[in-house]
């Protein structure tokens, strides 16, 4: 899968065939839980027959296109990962789906009949709690079909995208929890989206990293600002600094509003801590994403981009 312009991506070159990823987004009310992971399939199989009811009064002619549809919620950095693997999954169940000749089909995946969801489609219990929970989406088909409905989709769903109000209720009822907004997003919708919560969580400097790994992995991005971490991001993965005391008051004690550039001991200690607790942040913020990260210990008298260079 070979990545295009906001959220549209060819695949299978010999059909000539794109996609538009997206996401179910289900805004849950303060301190809600869903008590459900996954839909059996019959459930999802109702959910999904609304999905596509709303995706096509929303742009019209999507219902000329597959639609493929997990039936299971997952926290938005497990959407936002280098290579789209959650709708790569989903492409690749599209293409095992029968009826591939019989004109566009509507297609959903949730839970087995034990109750078990398969891997990838399984969310990770490590990134529950959020507000919003997503669910990802594949609509695909000719590639003259997407390219004349892809700018509507940008333009409409992160405008105009809720979900109906029986589709709202399904998903509350279906899933156990108390929703207080359903709507329709494209990825690129929801990177946007994630930047700016990022803004208002002060990871912002951490984003253009994130960024660069989605959209183009095989570029550098360093976040390189004092006091912030050191990091390189290179050849799909991060390395983040490790300085030790003296490295890390040799880089940020020059700045007169750093902490690093007090004498007093204790206050130095304490800065010093957070400064590990922000790599910690930085490092488990990345992994969310499926980024890899390592660290490279840089020693007092090493320059420390340098050891990250090498």
């Amino acid at each position: 899968m070979s990545q295009s312009e906001s959220g549209v991506h060819v695949t299978d070159a010999h059909v000539m065939s794109m996609h538009v990823m997206g996401v179910f987004a289900l805004e849950l009310s303060g301190g809600s839980v869903p008590t459900c992971a996954a839909l059996p399939q019959e459930q999802a199989g109702r959910l999904v027959e609304l999905l596509a009811r709303d995706l096509d009064k929303l742009v019209p002619g999507a219902s000329a296109l597959d639609l493929v549809f997990a039936a299971a919620h997952f926290d938005p950095a497990e959407v936002l990962r280098p290579g789209w693997p959650l709708h790569r999954r989903l492409d690749e169940l599209r293409q095992r789906a029968p009826g591939r000749e019989q004109g566009p089909r509507v297609i959903a995946f949730g839970a087995d009949r034990e109750g078990v969801v398969p891997l990838p489609l399984a969310a990770d219990p490590g990134l529950h709690g959020g507000q919003m929970r997503v669910l990802p989406f594949l609509l695909s088909g000719p590639a003259e079909t997407v390219r004349a409905l892809q700018e509507n989709f940008e333009e409409v769903l992160l405008d105009r995208g809720m979900a109906a109000a029986d589709t709202a209720l399904l998903a509350q009822e279906s899933f156990g929890a108390r929703i207080e907004h359903a709507r329709y997003l494209t990825v690129h919708d929801l990177t946007a989206i994630m930047a700016m919560q990022y803004q208002h969580q002060g990871l912002q400097p951490l984003w253009p990293v994130i960024e660069t790994a989605l959209l183009a992995p095989d570029e550098e991005e360093w976040l390189d600002a004092p006091p912030e971490p050191l990091l390189r991001y290179a050849s799909g993965e991060v390395q983040i600094a490790l300085l030790d005391p003296g490295a890390w008051q040799q880089r940020n004690g020059q700045a007169a509003t750093n902490p690093a550039a007090t004498s007093d001991v204790q206050e130095l200690e304490r800065a010093y801590e957070y400064f590990q607790a922000r790599q910690r942040q930085f490092a488990a913020v990345l992994e969310a994403h499926g980024i890899a990260v390592t660290f490279a210990h840089c020693p007092a008298t090493a320059d420390a981009r340098e050891s990250l260079e090498g």
